[in-house]
């Protein structure tokens, strides 16, 4: 049976739901000459058929297969377990908004002490996993979404193709976006500061939207013209990003101004009840606009204004580091993608042959 790409509301159940899949035709088809406990395996297989409710009666599950004979198993279950924690950690609403520089970026930070056989299994598990959902996902009309992962020239791996290019958006859309974000009819005033200030940071300093959301109002320091802000990316390792006064000041005046009084954690961004906000809504809120101002791109997600952010920052300043810093990549080749975008040296091609 198939099932549609975002099969439930919420994208770590989306994510938790085809990896479940997955792992499930993975048992049913991995050598099990050495399972020496057969009915712990078949257990296992039934609690997957029903569905699991969490990440980690899934790691249980396997952990129990493993530990049955099936050694196999753990080639696709480990990198699966990392990735889960990973994307649920940048937060998205669709898993569509899923690609190749992210799943990179991912490979580097998790496998960067890993010996060169087992970075090839944790990009194996990887191209197997979303070629599976390429196979498995149908929408009602009877259409499918295809990733097409493939990881070519990845850690040192060599293919015949290259690496599929980001969704972003050029100097103009994003000043259009920009212009957007101010004029677009949020339905509170309050929450339009919030949101307005929400989307201003993500697309003028190019943190995750999981880095946004979990800011708190002492994270935010002005010093003259700029706004210091204190990011804590993943393993919360520390960075800082700045932005113009002038770009986000009114708007975080009159949401600092108007936020309820109790809020979790002392956020700087949270709902009418001092929760959190989720990821899902501002990907949401990112996609509202841009259709609002003729702007569409292949991924219409939060995450397109992080790639919208390098790709301009890239394009300015030809400085890599700086890409690498700005977006706190662990790696100096995830920020590369970013060079496939200069079309000021890809301009010079054209002068070779007058």
């Amino acid at each position: 049976m198939r099932y549609p790409i975002d099969f439930k509301d919420d994208f770590a159940m989306n994510l938790l739901f085809w990896i479940e899949r997955f792992i499930y035709s993975k048992l049913n088809s991995l050598s099990n000459h050495q399972v020496n406990n057969k009915k712990e395996i078949i257990t296992s297989l039934n609690i997957l058929r029903k569905g699991v409710e969490n990440i980690e009666t899934l790691q249980e599950v396997c952990k129990q297969c493993r530990n049955a004979g099936l050694i196999g198993i753990n080639t696709y279950v480990n990198p699966l377990l990392k990735l889960y924690e990973y994307l649920t950690y940048l937060g998205f609403a669709s898993l569509k908004e899923v690609d190749e520089e992210m799943l990179k970026e991912f490979l580097t930070i998790h496998t960067s002490a890993l010996s060169d056989a087992t970075k090839k299994n944790y990009r194996i598990a990887l191209i197997n996993f979303f070629g599976f959902v390429d196979k498995q996902n149908e929408e009602e009309d009877g259409s499918s979404y295809i990733f097409r992962i493939e990881l070519k020239n990845w850690g040192g791996l060599r293919g015949k193709s290259g690496q599929k290019l980001p969704s972003y958006m050029n100097e103009e859309e994003v000043k259009r976006f920009l212009d957007g974000i101010d004029s677009f009819p949020f339905k509170h005033m309050n929450l339009g500061a919030r949101n307005r200030l929400l989307l201003k940071i993500i697309i003028y300093t190019g943190i995750r939207v999981g880095e946004a959301l979990n800011l708190k109002v002492k994270d935010i320091m002005l010093d003259k013209e700029l706004y210091i802000i204190q990011v804590r990316g993943k393993g919360n390792k520390p960075r800082v990003v700045m932005v113009k006064a002038k770009n986000i000041a009114s708007d975080f005046s009159a949401w600092v101004e108007s936020r309820p009084l109790e809020i979790e954690d002392d956020l700087l961004f949270c709902n009418h009840k001092g929760k959190k906000l989720t990821q899902a809504y501002v990907s949401r809120i990112v996609e509202q606009v841009l259709i609002t101002n003729g702007i569409r791109k292949e991924k219409n997600g939060a995450h397109m204004l992080r790639h919208s952010f390098a790709t301009l920052l890239y394009q300015k300043s030809q400085d890599l580091v700086l890409v690498q810093e700005a977006l706190g990549h662990a790696s100096l080749d995830t920020s590369r993608i970013y060079t496939h975008f200069d079309k000021q040296k890809l301009r010079a091609t054209t002068e070779i042959i007058e």
